[in-house]
């Protein structure tokens, strides 16, 4: 089973936020809560922890802006 990882709601009023940073490499194994990615809005940068543990499908691509609920990645 897979989990699809998306761009989080940071703020009340954050519709968007730039993938700034993967701290795994595409095909990498992670474990849930370890650092995974960082995004920023327009008020902070936020690091992300991985959700489940598991292989990474990167799909989501660096300085790139993306709307809440954005698929981002897949662990599997």
């Amino acid at each position: 089973m897979s989990v699809e990882v998306r761009i989080p709601k940071l703020g009340m009023s954050a519709q968007t936020s730039t993938l700034v940073e993967w701290f795994v490499e595409d095909g990498a194994q992670v474990q849930k809560g370890t650092p995974f990615y960082a995004v920023e809005t327009d008020k902070s940068t936020t690091e992300v922890e991985a959700p489940a543990d598991g292989k990474v499908e990167i799909i989501g691509e660096i300085d790139t802006e993306y709307e809440v609920g954005a698929l981002i990645a897949r662990i599997t």
